[in-house]
């Protein structure tokens, strides 16, 4: 199996994000596989290979895959890397570029693998979630256990919320009397945290609206869930992935604030009830783990060597997507064709 290295900008400062996060932890799991390494491009780090250095160095097609993930820069860094195997390790969908044939998606969530399946059909699609770390999984307390007190009852992080949130119903849930605590900036032991809330709430529809993309996994609810919390959340993009409203998790937003006041309290005075079933929670997390997503880089990094090495060996042919225009045209000629019984000539078939 081929070398592996995570593209990321840097991985301090400004990069530090859920998104930085999910590579660094995949380039962990991916290690256990094959030699896998996190390499920078727009600033240099000690202990960290960069970009333009390993470019020099090394001629294409060069030893190693390379796994793009950094939204905007996704169309940069793949023209960087033209003549070199590549991947597209693809987190949120809607930023507009198309890929170059022949490179291939890893998909984190359904949402975006359907999105690739439109937009580049004929590229190799795999679908490959994210993981929850063991730490999420292996913590005491699930929230079901009779008489557990958890101090905060309702838990709100700031970031991506909505202003419906932020504005109307975290006052509305503490002029009821409850304990709201809104989480604002980083957060050493987010499990612990989780662990300390009865409900969490998540609304991230609004955000991912105003920016044109989508939420690309949604690993706070999981997160949340995988604590023992009930969740309240949006049912936007990835998030229907896992979410199934009123068995795992229950939709914010309801219809009205009085109806999110109703049942946030009542959830939060008998948590039992309103957790998902062992049944179907319990899938949900195990295919979230580690050891089942270690396997799925495994399947798509072997089926990744053979794409690349068909591609560079027997130099082929890439398949293309069928430009829009041509297939509307198709239809329409079909149309026409059918009523003059045949006797117009067909478009030629390809590109």
């Amino acid at each position: 199996m081929r070398p592996v290295r995570f593209l990321v900008p840097g991985t301090s400062g400004r990069f530090r994000c859920g998104g930085l996060l999910v590579e660094l932890q995949s380039a962990r799991l991916v290690g256990s596989l094959c030699h896998a390494e996190v390499v920078t491009y727009r600033q240099r780090e000690p202990g960290h290979p960069f970009l333009d250095d390993l470019l020099r160095a090394e001629p294409a097609p060069g030893p190693a895959l390379w796994i793009v993930s950094w939204g905007f820069d996704v169309p940069w860094l793949l023209r960087r890397l033209r003549g070199r195997p590549a991947a597209y390790h693809a987190h949120s969908s809607g930023y507009g570029f198309d890929l170059p044939p022949g490179v291939p998606v890893l998909a984190v969530s359904r949402n975006t693998l359907g999105y690739w399946g439109e937009r580049a059909p004929r590229n190799p699609l795999f679908l490959v979630p994210n993981a929850l770390e063991a730490m999420w999984l292996n913590r005491g307390g699930r929230g079901d256990e009779p008489g557990l007190h958890r101090p905060i009852d309702v838990l709100v992080q700031q970031r991506k919320c909505s202003a419906y949130v932020l504005e109307q119903l975290v006052p509305a849930l503490r002029r009821r009397g409850l304990t709201v605590e809104v989480q604002k900036g980083w957060v050493e032991d987010l499990v612990g945290l989780f662990n300390s809330a009865t409900v969490v709430l998540y609304d991230s529809a609004d955000y991912w609206r105003a920016r044109g993309v989508s939420e690309g996994f949604g690993l706070p609810p999981i997160e949340a869930l995988a604590c023992g919390c009930v969740v309240f959340s949006s049912l936007n993009h990835a998030l229907a992935d896992s979410l199934d409203p009123g068995v795992v998790g229950h939709q914010i937003g309801c219809g009205s604030l009085e109806s999110d006041l109703e049942r946030i309290a009542a959830a939060v005075t008998q948590p039992q009830t309103w957790q998902p079933p062992a049944s179907r929670l319990t899938p949900l997390l195990e295919a979230c783990s580690e050891p089942v997503l270690l396997e799925r880089w495994r399947t798509a990094l072997e089926a990744l060597d053979g794409h690349w090495d068909r591609w560079f060996a027997l130099g082929v042919v890439p398949l293309r997507r069928r430009a829009t225009w041509k297939i509307r045209l198709d239809q329409v000629l079909g149309r026409l064709r059918q009523r003059l019984g045949g006797r117009l000539p067909r478009w030629p078939a390809g590109g």
